[in-house]
């Protein structure tokens, strides 16, 4: 059943510099994590992933900043969907898995939102010069660092309505299967972003060991398209469950 109250605000921040690697993957492979209720949102007839990383910064948590968990990174790999609702389509995100620093944070959004979070040391690096800017995020896992590196060049630019990078930074709502069978859905708000476009990309990564084996063949492609969103402003609202 849908709700017109808008849910409280669970946890409000700034994400910035958005490193984000988009790829063409197979629909069957997503078809397992794809929660009901909703279904794949295709970009021009393709199927996307995402590979993004990028900086938490002044996390508050039910409007209280939580010591030493307020500035962190995450690294994430994603996919789209809609879910149609009373007003139209909702288009979302669902997380193949997020990557943090902070094990409590890790835990939080195992819990309250049944989020396929892990917590392994991370670091990054952004640079910025008179031609452009170098992001890099790297985390720890199987005994090395895997990261994901990306170079700008020019100044950021106005999303172009239509374009692949609004498709894939305009999706406001988070989805995730709960354990009883049913979803959670979230709202997520923020301006639209400028984005950077990107030169040169690196991503290093055991896709196998680390997402599985379905996924090496997207993830090891070249992607459909690379990017640099400036990023906000951001707040993430209270689930609401729905069967």
């Amino acid at each position: 059943m849908e709700t017109t109250k808008i849910p409280g605000k669970f946890l409000s921040a700034e994400w910035r510099y958005l490193a984000m690697l988009n790829y063409e993957i197979d629909p069957t492979i997503l078809e397992p994590y794809v929660p009901p209720g909703t279904e794949l949102d295709l970009w021009q007839g393709k199927t996307l992933v995402s590979m993004v990383g990028f900086l938490f910064l002044n996390t508050r948590v039910l409007g209280i900043p939580v010591p030493f968990h307020t500035n962190f990174e995450e690294v994430n790999l994603r996919f789209y969907v809609r879910r149609k609702a009373k007003e139209g389509w909702r288009r979302g995100v669902v997380f193949i898995k997020e990557i943090v620093p902070k094990p409590a944070i890790a835990l939080v959004a195992r819990v309250v939102y049944n989020e396929n979070y892990v917590a392994m040391p991370m670091r990054h690096i952004v640079e910025q010069n008179e031609t452009g800017m170098s992001i890099e995020y790297g985390w720890h896992f199987d005994q090395r660092w895997h990261q994901l590196k990306v170079k700008t060049q020019g100044v950021p630019q106005l999303l172009a309505s239509g374009s692949e990078e609004t498709f894939i930074t305009e999706h406001y709502w988070g989805y995730a299967r709960q354990k009883d069978g049913g979803g959670v859905e979230y709202g997520v708000e923020h301006p639209r972003w400028r984005v950077w476009q990107v030169s040169e990309y690196q991503f290093a990564c055991d896709v196998a060991t680390m997402y599985g084996q379905a996924f090496v063949a997207a993830l090891q492609a070249n992607p459909s398209s690379a990017f640099l969103a400036e990023g906000s402003a951001v707040i993430v609202r209270n689930g609401v469950s729905y069967t």
